[in-house]
């Protein structure tokens, strides 16, 4: 014969499972009950025939009747009490133990079944006795005259059969509450089986195991950050990669996410506050894509994409672009400049051909030279001559100051050449169509280095000057390759990160001037300048 198998399903699990457990219970809890009713019940009838017999011994008349021996009074009187009280038998002796009352009046004048003595002796006995009536609850006093002489026993007794009426009577109403009990139980448990279903979407135990393990496996193992919120903004759980992102403890579990990032927009978007899809954020010099996703128990699911590589190729990219154009442009003024040389040529006038040439190829060297005479560090040098060419070929001059200076003992010149760019980029994109005019100017003292950026743009009015620092702000429409409104969130977050500030305000060239100071950015040098103050308070 084949055994049933256990059920693989976890709705099925349960369901038997818990039916299993309050059926048993239920019988344990009625049979703990039970067993000690009996004896109860035994008691109580052992203390009410004692009952009926202290009653009864009071009784003058029946006193002394039986000690009279007048067998007709005492028998009249005791069939009226066992009629009265319900007992089975109310039994008057005599001293020596001979009956003179009893229900069967056979067995009147005959000795008593069970011993007399305890009571003629004048104690109250009960007991669970065998008798000529079957088993029964006694109880038995001495019967006294009024001056105190025992002159007979009085014997009471309650039959099993009525105890066991009324045992009966109790095992159906412990049965019934046991039953509904049960009956509760089980549709207790079949609604919350059935929940469990639904939440489990009735698949097996083993298999839930199996895919927590490939959920561990999964989440840990991807490349892009996810964070659990459950209904009260706190992190459920956050794998390895948004660990990294995030900078986050790795014991963030069960913590406000507010408790574990700074404010701003990255929290107002894990946090719902900002919605919409690929949300761009900042977090220390990271650029992320952030999408969250709300779930049925008002919870959320954010994931996390680390856009800062693809950000600084899509920079490059745009620097390439830039200067793709300059090049065509300058090949195409090249070509305009061999016209005039050829014509020149062509006309006899070889003096003024040859101060032409030097006069076109000594401008962007004397350019070039400048620049490196006054920024030492090389990477900052070629960012600022690759700006001023781009810049040219847009209408714009980009100078530096004739105070500025940066010697060649940059400590982070990936971090410096990224705020640098990004304030000239934005100062270069402020300029109007007709063209215009930025400034640099680099001063340090020690370890500390200024930097300035201004220029002759529209500016930025007094009110807005906070707020071109948020994420996600911008006043230009975003190319369709990347999102706008990071570089100057990243610039402010990466000159605090040196333990730094920046302010905007207006500039002496009639725009906008950015101001960053950027404390042990310079190895500790030969410089005694003094900085100047910042133009506004940060």
């Amino acid at each position: 014969m084949k055994l049933p198998r256990w059920p693989r399903r976890v709705f099925a699990q349960l369901l038997l499972g818990q039916t299993v457990v309050t059926v048993g219970v239920t019988a344990v809890t009625a049979g703990l009950f039970l067993a000690p009713v009996s004896s109860e019940l035994d008691h109580d009838a052992m203390q009410r025939a004692l009952s009926i017999a202290q009653a009864t011994a009071t009784d003058e008349v029946l006193a002394r009747a039986a000690d009279a021996r007048d067998s007709a009074t005492v028998q009249r009187n005791a069939e009226q009490i066992r009629l009265a009280t319900g007992a089975s038998f109310v039994v008057i002796t005599d001293l020596d133990g001979i009956r003179l009352s009893h229900t069967d009046p056979g067995r009147i004048g005959h000795r008593v079944s069970t011993d007399p003595e305890p009571a003629l002796s004048g104690r109250s006995v009960t007991a669970i006795q065998e008798g000529t009536l079957g088993r029964t609850a006694r109880g038995k006093v001495p019967l006294r005259t009024a001056d105190g002489r025992i002159v007979g026993e009085v014997s009471v007794g309650i039959s099993d059969d009525s105890i066991r009426r009324r045992l009966l009577k109790m095992l159906t109403g412990i049965l019934l509450c046991a039953g509904a009990g049960l009956a509760a139980g089980t549709v207790a448990t079949l609604a919350l089986a059935r929940r469990l279903k639904r939440r489990t979407h009735n698949i097996a135990l083993a298999d839930i195991s199996a895919l927590l393990v490939e959920r561990e496996a999964m989440l840990h193992g991807i490349r892009e950050g996810m964070v659990a919120l459950d209904e009260h903004g706190r992190i459920r759980l956050a794998n390895d990669e948004a660990l990294r992102l995030l900078g986050l403890p790795e014991d963030c579990a069960g913590a406000p996410i507010g408790a574990v990032l700074p404010p701003g927009r990255l929290t107002d978007v894990l946090t719902g506050r900002i919605t919409g899809t690929d949300l761009p954020a900042v977090r220390d010099d990271r650029v992320l894509v952030v999408n969250r996703m709300a779930t049925a128990e008002g919870g959320a699911v954010v994931t996390l994409r680390d856009r800062t590589e693809l950000e600084s190729l899509v920079r490059e990219l745009d620097t390439t672009r830039s200067l793709t154009e300059a090049l065509r442009a300058q090949d195409h003024e090249h070509a305009n400049r061999m016209h005039t040389l050829l014509g020149l040529l062509e006309l006899g006038r070889h003096d003024q051909a040859v101060a032409f040439i030097s006069e076109q190829s000594g401008s962007h060297a004397v350019v070039a030279a400048r620049i490196a005479e006054q920024v030492q560090d090389p990477h900052v040098a070629a960012l600022l001559a690759g700006k001023t060419a781009v810049a040219a070929e847009r209408g714009v001059r980009l100078l530096l100051a004739p105070a500025a200076h940066l010697p060649d003992a940059v400590v982070d010149a990936r971090t410096l050449v990224t705020v640098l760019g990004n304030l000239v980029d934005n100062a270069v994109d402020a300029m109007p169509a007709g063209g215009g005019r930025v400034e640099v100017s680099l001063a340090a003292a020690g370890s500390t280095l200024l930097l300035q950026v201004a220029d002759s743009g529209p500016g930025v009015p007094e009110d807005l000057r906070e707020l071109v620092f948020e994420e996600g702000w911008t006043s230009k429409d975003a190319p369709a390759h990347r999102p706008r409104g990071l570089g100057l969130a990243m610039v402010r977050r990466l000159v605090e990160r040196t333990g730094g500030r920046i302010v905007l305000d207006a500039g002496p060239l009639g725009g906008a001037r950015f101001t960053a100071e950027l404390p042990e950015a310079l190895l500790p040098d030969l410089l005694p300048d003094q900085l100047p103050a910042l133009p506004v308070e940060a």
